[in-house]
């Protein structure tokens, strides 16, 4: 990626100015290896298992299943006999990884040591292949082996058929992260959103590896534009949506992206952010604002200075 030496100039600029001590928002997974996984059936064809980390979809075929995810690693032997099971397979085919984070390629290794293709955009392969520490937990995540990486990457977008399903897949330029892929079942009309959205609490906007705030108001545009009012959306973690609730959550985050643009404008740090409640009246069922928020302001950083 050409961009990757102005990308540390900027980062490195992000922690001089002060990361707020911060955890990774992996508490839900923490939470729920204590709980066991739920499967559900979407269609004919397509199954839904909850909590193995982040949601995951899959799909059933002539030549075993397509997974949208992998779960975490702590929980992908647990995963990976469920889906089979569920499904009456044999063996995962295919995976395709929505982002780079653990929570959603825990099972990258295990079924690439099975010889299974494993398809991501080409930054999440990147990601997945470099020592990333993020700075605002010091949490450090090791590069994945070979085996483990995506073997089959692309930049925009791309199609194929899984028995009864027509599937596509593509971009969704730099908004959870800068490798974020939708996959959408149209014969089933499920849209899997991956991290982009949740459906249960604040997402991460993880500004280390390319998200940032008004990024995820596109891809929600255009998972809007790919829906219809009949369509299922699979958020990254959190019960499945409708449309509705999705033009709703962008509403929400478009007009907090507006206040955060207007409050960095004014020359605001993220403590002033923060007093200034930019998202106040929002979601108050989904709690402390303080870590989307601060990681939100911080994603405009990079995009809105002058040199942007």
């Amino acid at each position: 990626m050409t961009h990757l030496p102005r990308r540390a100039f900027i980062t490195r600029a992000l922690n001089v100015a002060g990361a707020a001590s911060l955890s990774w928002p992996g508490l839900a997974l923490a939470r729920e290896r204590a709980q066991p996984l739920v499967a559900t059936r979407l269609s004919e064809s397509l199954t839904l298992i909850c909590g193995a980390g982040g949601n995951v979809v899959a799909a059933r075929g002539p030549d075993g299943l397509l997974l949208v995810d992998g779960g975490s690693r702590e929980r992908s032997r647990e995963l990976l006999r469920l889906a089979l099971r569920e499904t009456r397979s044999r063996r995962v085919h295919t995976l395709i990884n929505t982002h780079w984070h653990p929570e959603q390629t825990g099972s990258n290794e295990a079924l690439g040591r099975s010889g299974a293709r494993i398809i991501a955009h080409e930054n999440t392969k990147l990601w997945l292949g470099a020592k990333i520490t993020t700075p605002w937990d010091n949490r450090t995540y090791q590069p994945l082996p070979a085996v483990a990486l995506p073997n089959d990457t692309l930049y925009t977008k791309a199609q194929l058929r899984w028995g009864a399903e027509q599937v596509e897949y593509g971009y969704l330029f730099q908004a959870h992260t800068d490798g974020d892929l939708y996959v959408f079942f149209r014969d089933s009309n499920v849209l899997v959103a991956g991290g982009v959205i949740s459906s249960d609490g604040w997402p991460l906007i993880d500004w280390w590896t390319g998200g940032w705030i008004v990024g995820l108001v596109n891809g929600l545009e255009t998972l809007l534009a790919l829906a219809n009012d009949t369509t299922r959306i699979v958020p990254g973690t959190g019960p499945v949506m409708s449309r509705d609730e999705l033009r709703a959550q962008r509403d929400m985050y478009a007009e907090i992206a507006s206040r955060l643009q207007k409050l960095l404008r004014q020359g605001k740090g993220p403590q002033e952010v923060l007093d200034a409640g930019p998202a106040r009246e929002f979601r108050p069922e989904w709690g402390d604002q303080t870590f989307f928020l601060t990681m939100a302001f911080k994603s405009l950083w990079g995009q809105l200075t002058p040199d942007a």
